[in-house]
């Protein structure tokens, strides 16, 4: 993917602030959403980040989230000193443009669009979902509207998951943007109060919901195509890394048996068929993934 350095007031640098910006312990709460690879690091279990995801209704720890998320003095890490400059570049270039693309999108239809914000932090967090640590991957809280992103989840993306490249870390930020667009639409709203009305089909509604972000980001990787910033092997990449982080093949990995009846996310298989009908259309109306089979 072709990118270039860009200067983002919406993308808080904490990875200098010692022990990540305040890991308190306690656990996340109900985040928004994202990859599905809660103990990628630790053994692989397969739960949603944040404790089951796609639930709008936040779990606020007292005190977890307050003005101290912004950056302070201190907490970035000089460029020349930074030996994750690049990738962080990198990562403030493609949330800038999902941002960007989606705000467009918005505007277009007339409706009214939050900018979400992008958090880089190292080893724990805390947010207005509660606290977190780096082993659950990238995330999204809906209760203070922000990506949360330690650039270390990228060695675990291409190592373990075997899913490297460029375009497979951007699919990653632009999953959790999709998250970021759901929240603006108030679907996370409606399937937090699905999952309350209905909790035996909280599973299910979990995957319809993280099925719709694959798709997002790939309504989001139609429109870097139709700019010509695309690279050979790019949509390669994110659809390899939507299959790598599918439930049944994180729990063939764990070394356990696959059960479809705790699948939180969706198949390897639908995750990538997703993501590519959102980048073969171009469409987000084409992203329902609430109506019919999936």
């Amino acid at each position: 993917m072709r990118w270039r350095r860009v200067d983002n007031p919406d993308v808080i640098d904490r990875r200098g602030r010692s022990g990540g910006g305040g890991m308190s312990g306690l656990p996340i709460g109900r985040a928004g959403g994202g990859l599905g690879l809660v103990g990628v690091v630790l053994f692989l279990a397969i739960q949603l980040l944040g404790g089951g995801g796609g639930g709008g209704a936040a779990f606020n720890v007292p005190g977890a989230f307050d003005d101290s998320v912004r950056a302070q003095p201190g907490d970035s890490i000089p460029a020349s000193q930074d030996p994750e400059r690049d990738l962080r570049d990198f990562s403030a270039y493609v949330f800038t443009d999902t941002q960007k693309f989606w705000e467009q999108t918005f505007g277009q239809a007339g409706s009214p669009y939050d900018h979400a914000k992008l958090v880089l932090y190292r080893s724990g967090v805390s947010t207005g979902c509660g606290s977190a640590s780096s082993a659950v991957g990238p995330f999204y809280c809906p209760a203070d509207q922000r990506v949360y992103l330690d650039l270390s989840f990228e060695r675990e993306l291409a190592g373990k998951l075997r899913a490297g490249g460029d375009f497979a870390w951007a699919y990653v930020i632009a999953h959790e943007m999709g998250h970021h667009v759901q929240e603006q639409l108030g679907t996370e709203d409606k399937v937090a109060r699905l999952r309350r009305d209905n909790p035996g089909d909280a599973n299910a509604l979990s995957v319809r919901t993280e099925l719709q972000a694959d798709c997002y980001a790939g309504v989001w990787a139609h429109s870097v195509y139709k700019e010509g910033d695309l690279e050979e092997g790019d949509i390669q990449e994110a659809t390899r890394a939507a299959a790598a982080v599918g439930d049944d093949r994180l729990q063939r990995q764990a070394g356990g048996r696959v059960n479809p009846d705790s699948f939180t996310h969706g198949t390897s298989a639908q995750r990538s068929a997703w993501f590519k009908r959102g980048y073969q259309s171009g469409n987000m109306e084409q992203c329902d993934t609430f109506s019919g089979g999936i």
